[in-house]
């Protein structure tokens, strides 16, 4: 992908096609064909432009880098909405901190369990701090809010069949709330945030640094994982304090953090010739940096609760558990398929009648008078809510 060639690290005089004077990552002064004397010694990388980064290719991402560096101001959520709910204590009919970030890790669930993407997440948590920056909520809506805010997200980054339904969304998420309520609220989040939802994010900025410097790289591309990085990026969504960081700042401090375990010279001026262009002031990076370092720090703790490794808990009342249905407490067991040959349709159609009815002649609803708790995980759950 418009890597540096190997051509200029040559000690013999050959064309260069490279309209700069000089290359950045060159130890030696390439030397012209026509016999000249040799150019200047490279300048010191803090000198250097990111246009020294070459290519057709690169110039197209850092043409799209400044697309995103003017549009990040205007999807940031309100500085002034969020540092007066991180100064809100916790009382009973305010919203705070924690059950923001509560909020944020059910959406992290949410995401997981219907096997939506991480740009469906970023968006989704970027949608609620920008319409709770906007609005005073209680906190008896905010389950519906992060619902709204969920499916508006997957149907702007999903395809068409992944978008998971509002009944299905409701009854996983256990909302409390009815269609009617999530398609109001819907309405309101739409009009508060003038239907402006394809946001510039953090992610889009982690995705094309990420790209940027496997561009312009000699290493092994599989050195630089991105869906650690992406981990890395939800675990900070978790914290209502980073959605206050610009999104190009806060991804540029997460794949710096990455760079610097790898002890990469060459990645690191990259990233400097990057941050460069994106004109990141230092003091603003060395304090981002310095937080998100003690996130991570605390995340990958074994003292912390991480959102992946909770189990899904329905707990329902007398009157929802007599009306479940029976596939609810029970996975019937499927026809054995045969090893020899394939099915005919007659076949197909004898193992489906027969599912149905194991499914009729399960045991009944549990007693009326006791409240039932089921535990499930992700995958049995998905079994038990969607059956063939």
């Amino acid at each position: 992908m418009g890597c540096i060639s190997r051509d200029f690290l040559s000690p013999s005089p050959r064309i260069v096609r490279s309209p700069y004077a000089r290359d950045p990552l060159l130890s030696e002064p390439r030397v012209r064909s026509t016999g000249q004397k040799p150019l200047a010694p490279r300048l010191q990388m803090k000198d250097l432009g990111a246009e020294y980064l070459a290519g057709r290719e690169g110039v197209q991402l850092f043409g799209l880098l400044n697309l995103y560096l003017e549009q990040e101001q205007r999807f940031q959520p309100r500085e002034k909405g969020l540092s007066l709910i991180e100064a809100t204590p916790e009382t009973d009919n305010t919203l705070c901190p924690r059950l923001r970030n509560a909020k944020v890790e059910d959406l992290r669930s949410l995401t997981n369990f219907f096997g939506s993407c991480t740009e469906t997440f970023v968006l989704a948590v970027n949608i609620l701090d920008r319409f709770l920056a906007l609005m005073k909520v209680k906190p008896k809506h905010l389950s519906c809010i992060g619902v709204c805010c969920f499916l508006l997200a997957a149907r702007i980054v999903e395809e068409e069949c992944n978008i998971p339904s509002t009944h299905d969304v409701i009854r996983i998420s256990q909302c409390k709330c009815t269609a009617s309520d999530i398609k109001r609220m819907e309405k309101i989040i739409s009009e508060k945030l003038h239907y402006e939802f394809e946001a510039t994010t953090a992610l889009n900025f982690l995705h094309l640094y990420h790209t940027i410097v496997l561009c312009h790289t000699s290493e092994r591309k599989e050195i630089l994982s991105l869906d650690k990085l992406e981990a890395q990026l939800k675990a900070c969504c978790c914290r209502l304090t980073f959605s206050k960081a610009k999104p190009s700042v806060l991804a540029l401090c997460l794949l710096n953090l990455e760079v610097e375990t790898l002890k990469s010279i060459e990645l690191l001026e990259i990233l400097l010739l990057v941050k460069k262009h994106s004109k990141v002031n230092d003091s603003e990076f060395v304090y981002w940096r310095e937080l998100v370092s003690k996130c991570l720090a605390e995340y990958s703790s074994p003292e912390c609760c991480k959102p992946d490794l909770k189990k899904l808990v329905w707990i329902v009342s007398r009157r929802t558990a007599q009306n479940l249905h029976n596939s609810y407490y029970s996975v019937p067991e499927l026809p054995t398929i045969p090893e020899g040959g394939c099915f005919d349709e007659s076949e197909s159609e004898d193992s489906c009648e027969d599912m149905s009815c194991g499914e009729e002649s399960l045991s009944s609803s549990p007693h009326r008078d006791q409240e039932c708790t089921f535990f499930f995980s992700f995958k049995v759950a998905q079994t038990l809510c969607f059956p063939s």
